[in-house]
């Protein structure tokens, strides 16, 4: 499926297909490319297939990025045809187990939430708040799902704005405040016959639909190529002639990071950096049937990598762990740099 294609026009049931033959071919991906497929299939609705990819990565080993994820997706989706026991199991382990990750925590309360659970998906949102950020004045992105999703379930609930409230409404962007976007007494306008009413509820809605595109979308990101020190060394090796690519280590990386404030500064966004191996490398090559040392061929293949969601998010948390693959925070490391 082109990136571009409307919404609309997707068979989700043959897109599915697709990813699940590329997992074939892409064994290191297979984790994200079947994640894919398993959306495309709740979205045309067989759910006990998506299930089934599930279980299929659930089963695969211990090599999995993001298992608690899967768990989170399994459950949401197990709800929706009726297996809500199983469904509550897997939520239950998933808190005992307490990820640091915010996606499960978030997919698994607003499971909860759509089923009208609203005290749990509250105390659960509570929970991995409390657990992801603390007190931090200014939390990470990635928790600010958390905070946007506690605030509307409190809102709904009737509950006092507390600090977490506050800092929910300073972290949303939208024109709309987060107490219109999570007002319950909303829907009600929907049903009236005045004009203003209506044409003020539309406006509302097109800004909640704003951020849930913001927060769902993830189209393919401007991707730089990053070659670990070992990996650098084995492709220079077995073809010097991309010497004059990279002269050495501390310059490529020194390059990157660069490269990546340049784009950022010009404006262009979802920025990324990829990881490449000499041997996927070598086999991109072969599909394309050309040389690994031709250097025409390297932006290619992070954008390739990049399609198979390889990418990580540039730039990361100043207290996360550096793109570079030191064990030193972003903030200690790369993001140094003036």
């Amino acid at each position: 499926m082109r990136p571009d294609t409307p919404a609309e026009n997707v068979d989700h049931t043959t897109e599915a297909a697709r990813l699940e033959r590329t997992a074939g071919l892409y064994p290191e991906d297979t984790e994200a490319l079947l994640l894919r497929a398993a959306a495309h299939l709740e979205l045309s609705g067989d759910r006990p297939a998506a299930t089934a990819l599930y279980d299929r990565l659930l089963s695969s080993g211990d090599g999995l990025e993001n298992p608690y994820l899967i768990r989170a997706l399994k459950a949401s989706n197990l709800w929706e045809y009726g297996h809500e026991a199983e469904a509550r199991a897997i939520i239950d382990g998933i808190r005992t187990a307490s990820p640091r990750d915010p996606a499960p925590w978030v997919i698994v309360a607003e499971a909860l939430e759509s089923h009208d659970e609203l005290e749990t998906a509250q105390e659960i949102f509570t929970e991995a708040t409390r657990l992801l950020s603390g007190d931090a004045p200014k939390p990470p992105q990635s928790t600010h799902p958390l905070f946007f999703g506690r605030h509307r379930v409190r809102r709904m609930l009737g509950l006092p704005h507390d600090d977490w409230d506050t800092l929910a409404d300073t972290l949303h962007s939208m024109p709309v405040t987060l107490d219109e976007l999570h007002d319950p007494k909303r829907v009600w306008s929907l049903g009236s016959d005045n004009p203003a009413e209506l044409e003020a509820e539309i406006s509302r809605l097109r800004a909640e639909l704003g951020a849930y595109r913001e927060a769902l979308s993830r189209p393919f990101p401007v991707a730089i190529l990053h070659w670990p020190k070992a990996e650098l060394t084995e492709l220079l090796t077995a073809y010097p002639s991309l010497t004059s690519e990279y002269p050495s280590h501390e310059d490529h990386l020194s390059t990157i990071e660069a490269s990546l404030r340049e784009l950022s500064a010009s404006g262009t966004p979802n920025l990324g950096v990829v990881t490449g191996t000499v041997p996927s490398y070598e086999a991109f090559a072969a599909s394309e049937g050309t040389t690994p040392a031709d250097a025409t061929l390297l932006p290619q293949y992070a954008t390739t990598l990049a399609a198979r969601g390889r990418a990580v998010t540039w730039p990361p948390e100043r207290t996360a762990v550096c793109w570079c693959g030191t064990d030193r925070t972003y903030g200690d490391c790369h993001g140094t740099q003036a």
